[in-house]
């Protein structure tokens, strides 16, 4: 009973009053297979978004002892548990890296795995994801799985076409099996396709992944289709953290997500704050 009070409370500030969660993903620094510059300043990276809207920070372990003076009362830590080894390769291998019990002494909220299926570590990847489900379980945090494409740095069209949809339909419910409160997953390339992928989750929330770089436009209108179709917010990475204005490009992900402001009319307040505008 203490652990599922646990997880309710702490779930109540990762989705927040609204039913909804804004995620920034500050953790390439132990996926991408070169260093991303903006995150050199990673305290600077976390107030932008912090201020542009997003409840939650996704980090690991090391960075979270540098940003934390930027985190607001509320804003939610979500601990990465993997690294990627290899993360130039097609296939990554994903290495679990952290315990649920460094993020409970850290203050983390929830807890982050990254999911990649097939090959030959994916009954290794299944072992992971049910024991860190298991620990979540027992010690109350609530456990973000990411079932997503093995590599993510790629466009998902390509990756789409390399590994296909039922690759992103079989890990979600993978990670819904397994004890997930929260899955993100990759935009399959359209608003039914990612219904279906809701469908999938049974009732367990499901959040976007921002995935490669995009144009504004399509970044802001995919993730109004993603609400349309059931998802209950984002977690954006680099398309925050290498925008030119993180804190507007987050400003107005939290207006279509919370305020259900349409792509377009996000998007158009996005360039007037840019100066963007004629």
């Amino acid at each position: 009973m203490t652990a599922q009070v646990g997880k309710s409370m702490r779930l109540k500030r990762v989705i927040d009053q609204a039913g909804v969660s804004v995620i920034c993903a500050l953790d390439h620094g132990m996926t991408s297979p070169t260093f991303l510059e903006p995150l050199a300043d990673i305290t600077t990276r976390t107030a932008e978004a912090v201020a542009g809207g997003a409840n939650v920070i996704m980090m690991s372990k090391g960075m979270i002892r540098v940003a934390e003076p930027a985190f607001s009362p509320a804003t939610s830590l979500a601990l990465l548990l993997s690294a990627s080894a290899g993360p130039d390769g097609a296939r990554p291998e994903i290495v679990q890296i952290a315990e649920v019990e460094e993020a409970l002494r850290l203050g983390a909220d929830c807890v982050v795995l990254f999911t990649a299926l097939g090959g030959d570590t994916e009954a290794g990847m299944i072992r992971i994801l049910s024991a860190v489900g298991r620990e979540c379980a027992s010690q109350g945090m609530p456990f973000i799985a990411e079932a997503e494409f093995p590599t993510t740095y790629a466009s998902v069209e390509e990756l789409k076409v390399q590994y296909g949809f039922e690759y992103l339909r079989r890990n979600v419910r993978l990670c819904a099996e397994l004890g997930a409160d929260i899955v993100k997953t990759n935009w399959p390339g359209d608003p039914e396709s990612f219904g279906r992928l809701v469908e999938a989750a049974n009732g367990i929330p499901v959040v976007l992944a921002g995935g490669s770089r995009l144009e504004d436009q399509e970044l802001l209108s995919r993730m109004e289709e993603a609400m349309a179709a059931g998802a209950i917010g984002c977690s954006v990475g680099r398309n925050i953290f290498m925008h030119r204005s993180p804190e507007a490009v987050t400003r107005a992900l939290s207006r279509v997500i919370r305020e259900r402001w349409s792509g377009d009319k996000a998007h158009e307040a996005l360039a007037a704050e840019l100066g963007d505008t004629e």
